[in-house]
């Protein structure tokens, strides 16, 4: 499952962020969002994009084209 698939208010782990692209990765990995690291969906917006995610206490927000690249666990 990707992160876009997950619903608002859903807890997930992430499994793998390869598909990114490495200079996007790395911004995401040097705020916190790393292989393994549970995140949460905090809400969409009414068109689904963007999203407002949870990790490790920040708050951040992602275009759901990122989001789909970005594979999640849901626990």
């Amino acid at each position: 499952m990707n992160l876009a698939q997950l619903e608002s208010g859903k807890k997930a782990v992430v499994t793998d962020m390869s598909l990114l692209p490495t200079d996007t990765r790395k911004k995401l990995m040097v705020m916190g969002m790393l292989p393994h690291t549970e995140i949460a969906i905090l809400r969409k917006a009414p068109m689904g994009d963007p999203l407002q995610i949870s990790v490790r206490g920040t708050s951040l927000a992602i275009r759901k084209n990122l989001a789909e690249q970005i594979t999640v666990k849901e626990l």
